[in-house]
C-alpha cells in the first residue's frame, strides 16, 4: 500500500477532478496541500455534479477524512459558503471528516481587493489572476504578517495581528488612492466567522501522523499545475505557491518519505488560462476545435482556455522537477476527429534548437515549437477501457509520449465519465 500525491503536469486544468475522484474512492484520507479557492475540481458522482474549490475531493464520499493543509490559503467566508453548498446536496460535513490546519493563512477582504486593484492598474503586465486574493495572502505569509486560523482563538492576539497587517495594507491603499480599511470592521468580520472555522481546526501534522500509524491510504491533492509553480513555472505568469509534488510534504507537515507515488495528470493536448507564454498555442481553427471538443472553460472563473498541441518538452521538464512516477493521460477522446496530430519535441530560439523551456521570460515568448506529426485515428475512443482496444494510431501516439517524456503512462482517460478509464497501473498498489 502506498500514499499518492497528484499534481498537474502542465498549466492546470488537466482533468485532475476525474482522476482524483477515482483515486479518492480508494483512499481513506484526502489532503489539499497548496493553493486557494482559485482552483476548481469538478466531480460527477452518481449523476450529481460537485464543484469544489477549497474542499478536498474526498469530502463527497462517505467514510473519508478530508484535510486542508497549512500550505493552503483559506478564505473563511468562501470555505463556509462551499460547505453549505455541498451540504445542500446531501453530503455530511462535520468535525469528524473535515480538518483544517490551525496554521493555515487566511485570505481577507483586503487581499482580494488588493489583487483586483493591481490587476486593473497593470496595463501591459497583467498576470491574469483570478482576483481572489491568493497572491497577496501568500505575500503576507512570507512577510510574516498574515493572520492564521489559530489567531482567531484570542481577540487580544487578533488585535495585535490586525494592527500589523493593516499597517502594511493601509499604506498600500493610501498609495493607490484607496480608502483605508477599518480595523474594527475587519475584526468584527473575523470574530463573526471564527466559531464556524475553528471547530474544524487541528494540528494537521499530528493528525496525519496518527493516520499513517493506522496504515490509512493517503491521497495528497494538488491544485493548478507545475508550470504555474512560483519557482519552476513560467514566472511571473504563475500562481503564488509551489505546485510541485514536494509541496505535499511542506504543505501538510508530513515527512517527504510519506509520499510513495507521484501521479502527474497530463492532458493529451495543452491548455492555459490567463496570460503568459504558450509555445504550442494555436490561434486558428484547430485551436478552436480543441477548445470546443474539450469544453475548455475554467471551473471557477468560466474563462475560455487557450489551446494547443501537446508540448512534450514542457511535460518532460515538469516530470523532472516534480519527480513524477507515472502520468495519467486525460482527454484522449478530444483528439478523435483530427486528420493530423502534432507533438512538440524541441524549440527553436534565435536560430538554435533547444531541448527545454528557457528560464528567461523574454525567451519563453520567443521560442518556436518544433513538431513531430502523427496520423489521426479518425474514430471514437470514447469509453474504451483496454489499451489494446484503442485505434493503432492512438496507441502509437501514447507510446511516443511515454518514450519522449521518459515516464510511463499509468492511466488513460477516454471520456469525462470516471468509468471510462484505462488503468495500466494502480498508484496505490504499485
Amino acid at each position: 500500500m502506498k500514499n499518492v500525491a497528484v499534481v498537474g503536469s502542465q498549466w492546470g486544468d488537466e482533468g485532475k477532478g476525474k482522476i482524483v475522484d477515482w483515486l479518492s474512492s480508494e483512499a481513506d484520507v484526502v489532503v489539499r496541500f497548496q493553493g486557494g479557492h482559485n482552483a476548481g475540481h469538478t466531480l460527477v458522482i452518481d449523476g450529481e455534479t460537485y464543484k469544489l474549490r477549497l474542499l478536498p475531493s474526498g469530502i463527497v464520499r462517505k467514510n473519508k477524512i478530508s484535510i486542508i493543509g497549512n500550505g493552503v490559503v483559506v478564505d473563511p467566508w468562501a470555505l463556509i459558503e462551499e460547505i453549505e453548498e455541498i451540504k445542500k446536496k446531501g453530503v455530511e460535513i462535520n468535525e469528524e471528516n473535515l480538518f483544517l490546519s490551525e496554521s493555515a493563512t487566511l485570505i481577507l477582504p483586503i487581499h482580494s481587493e488588493l489583487d483586483a486593484l493591481r490587476e486593473d492598474s497593470a496595463k501591459n503586465s497583467k498576470i491574469g489572476t483570478t482576483r481572489r486574493g491568493i497572491g497577496p495572502a501568500y505575500e503576507d505569509k512570507v512577510g510574516r504578517r498574515s493572520i492564521r486560523v489559530i489567531d482567531l482563538l484570542s481577540e487580544q492576539n487578533l488585535d495585535s495581528k490586525l494592527e500589523t497587517i493593516l499597517h502594511h495594507h493601509n499604506s498600500l491603499r493610501r498609495g493607490m488612492g484607496v480608502k483605508e480599511y477599518s480595523r474594527q470592521k475587519l475584526k468584527e468580520e473575523l470574530v463573526k466567522i471564527a466559531p464556524k472555522i475553528l471547530k474544524f481546526s487541528k494540528p494537521i501534522w499530528k493528525k496525519i501522523e496518527e493516520l499513517k500509524k493506522l496504515n490509512k491510504k493517503i491521497l495528497f491533492e494538488g491544485a493548478q499545475g507545475i508550470l504555474l509553480d512560483v519557482d519552476h513555472g513560467t514566472y511571473p505568469f504563475v500562481t503564488s505557491s509551489n505546485t510541485v509534488a514536494s509541496s505535499a510534504a511542506t504543505g501538510s507537515g508530513c515527512g517527504i518519505n510519506t509520499i510513495n507515488y507521484i501521479l502527474g495528470i497530463t492532458k493529451a493536448y495543452t491548455t492555459r488560462v490567463g496570460e503568459g507564454p504558450f509555445p504550442t498555442e494555436l490561434k486558428n481553427d484547430i485551436g478552436e476545435k480543441l477548445g470546443s471538443r474539450g469544453k475548455e472553460f475554467g471551473t471557477v472563473t468560466s474563462r475560455k482556455r487557450r489551446c494547443g498541441w501537446f508540448d512534450g518538452v514542457l511535460v518532460r521538464q515538469t516530470i523532472k522537477t516534480s519527480g513524477i512516477t507515472g502520468i495519467a493521460l486525460t482527454k484522449l477522446d478530444v483528439l478523435d476527429e483530427f486528420d493530423e496530430i502534432k507533438i512538440c519535441v524541441a524549440y527553436e530560439l534565435n536560430g538554435k534548437k533547444i531541448d527545454h523551456l528557457p528560464t528567461s521570460t523574454e525567451h519563453q515568448f520567443k521560442v518556436k515549437p518544433i513538431y513531430k506529426s502523427f496520423k489521426g485515428w479518425k474514430s471514437s475512443t470514447c469509453g474504451i477501457k483496454e489499451f489494446s482496444s484503442l485505434p493503432k494510431p492512438a496507441q502509437k501516439y501514447i507510446k511516443f509520449i511515454e518514450e519522449f517524456v521518459e515516464t510511463k503512462v499509468s492511466t488513460i482517460s477516454t471520456s469525462p465519465e470516471r468509468k471510462d478509464t484505462i488503468l495500466i497501473e494502480d498508484p496505490f498498489d504499485t
